[in-house]
Formats: C-alpha cells, sequence, structure tokens
C-alpha cells in the first residue's frame, strides 16, 4: 500500500530518493539565514504583491481624498517614495542572500548527486562484470 506524502515530505528541498543524511538536510542555519529565507519567501509571494498594492491604494487615498486639507504626504507622494525606495534597498539584498543560499546548496546537492551516480557506475560495472563472467561461464558448460 503506498504511503500517502505529508506536506512536509512534498517540499520543494525534498526529493523521495535523497538519504536523510544528504549534506543540504544536515546544514545547521543560522538566523540571519533562516530571517533572510523567511522574508524572501514572503517578498516573492502573491500574498506579499496583494498587501502591497492594498497599502499603496490606503496611503494614496488616506492622503488625496480624506485628507485633503492637511494630508501628511501629499500628492506626488515623496514620503511613500522614500518608503519604497528603502523597502527596495533593504529587499534586494536579503533575496540576493536567498538566492546565494539556494545557489550553495544547489551545488552541495549536485555534487553529492553526482557521488552517488559515481558510485552506482561502479556498482553497475562490478554487476556487467559478475554478468559477462556467469555467460561466459554458462556458454562453456554448454560446449561441454
Amino acid at each position: 500500500m503506498a504511503k500517502k506524502r505529508s506536506k512536509k515530505d512534498s517540499s520543494k528541498n525534498h526529493h523521495p530518493t535523497k538519504h536523510k543524511h544528504h549534506p543540504v538536510f544536515r546544514q545547521k542555519l543560522s538566523v540571519g539565514q533562516k530571517a533572510a529565507d523567511i522574508i524572501a519567501k514572503f517578498g516573492g509571494s502573491w500574498t506579499f504583491i496583494i498587501l502591497f498594492f492594498g497599502l499603496l491604494i490606503v496611503w494614496m487615498g488616506i492622503n488625496s481624498w480624506i485628507l485633503l486639507n492637511k494630508p501628511f504626504d501629499p500628492y506626488p507622494f515623496i514620503l511613500l517614495n522614500l518608503v519604497l525606495s528603502c523597502l527596495a534597498a533593504v529587499q534586494a539584498p536579503i533575496i540576493l542572500m536567498t538566492q546565494n543560499r539556494q545557489a550553495e546548496r544547489d551545488r552541495i546537492d549536485a555534487s553529492y548527486d553526482h557521488a552517488i551516480n559515481r558510485k552506482a557506475e561502479r556498482e553497475n560495472q562490478l554487476l556487467q562484470k559478475d554478468m559477462n563472467k556467469i555467460l561466459r561461464l554458462l556458454k562453456e558448460k554448454k560446449r561441454k
């Protein structure tokens, strides 16, 4: 009977044939690395985009419509531009850190996969030698 995979098992870093001792899964992450991963994951989501556009609409709406007499950030929304610039200035390096970590994980994963493939190739060669030996012995036995 097939075992049903849980949500945790279907994460993008999990591969069903990989062993739990894979170097990528044994990494100890610093607080900064964990935070960068969480921020980048949220910053690249539809939730962030929808909340972000909602905030922009609310900000412009409050300053343009409700606060016609004395807006705290009048049109052309200089303060909003400053906030957006600061957000971009902070978010970009965090995303780059996460991409660098992903590239490191990919390199480790590729190296691990290469080592496993080399081992499998050696085992296949040994099996092929054994099969050839068995076939040779069978042919010799047939001749007798």
